[in-house]
């Protein structure tokens, strides 16, 4: 079976949203993804025939800070090269859509069994040495640092190897 990739989410296809979503959550109001997609930078599904098997979407001020979010692959296609796909368009398009001379940040929160895949694609765990070079504090936040999950963190420019390492 062959896997297809759509840039934008269809809006009439809002449900494939639902059915990735609610594999480890239960799944948000129609309404709230209609929010969700409309202050959306992009959003790109994975298709398997016409059932959608993996999606990301990504936030973001439009100059200096973008958030992965919503990334997920159904249990049955992890391991597929599905999540790979997903990562690599999305990097893409930021790359595609900035100036070529600016340097913006990709973030996100990973879980602690997806960082190794997150490190093979440029991530660094956080804090990482940027944050360091930032002076003292936790990203000037004041407080003790705390993590549920660990935070990734990857600076994307022209010319930057979109390879796996």
């Amino acid at each position: 079976m062959s896997q297809t990739l759509r840039r934008r989410a269809d809006p009439k296809r809002k449900m494939d949203w639902f059915c990735v979503l609610s594999v480890d959550l239960e799944p948000p109001c129609r309404e709230q993804v209609e929010c969700a997609l409309k202050n959306t930078a992009a959003s790109f599904v994975a298709y398997e025939e016409e059932k959608a098997i993996g999606m990301v979407r990504l936030i973001g001020d439009g100059g200096m800070s973008f958030y992965i979010k919503d990334f997920a692959v159904l249990p049955g296609h992890q391991g597929k090269g599905v999540g790979q796909m997903l990562l690599m368009e999305l990097q893409q398009y930021l790359l595609e859509h900035k100036p070529a001379d600016w340097a913006v940040s990709l973030e996100l929160i990973s879980t602690k069994e997806a960082v190794e895949f997150y490190k093979k694609h440029g991530f660094e765990e956080r804090p990482c040495e940027w944050d360091v070079a930032q002076g003292p504090g936790n990203l000037g936040l004041r407080g003790p640092k705390r993590s549920v999950e660990p935070g990734m963190f990857k600076m994307v420019r022209n010319g930057d190897n979109l390879k796996i390492e």
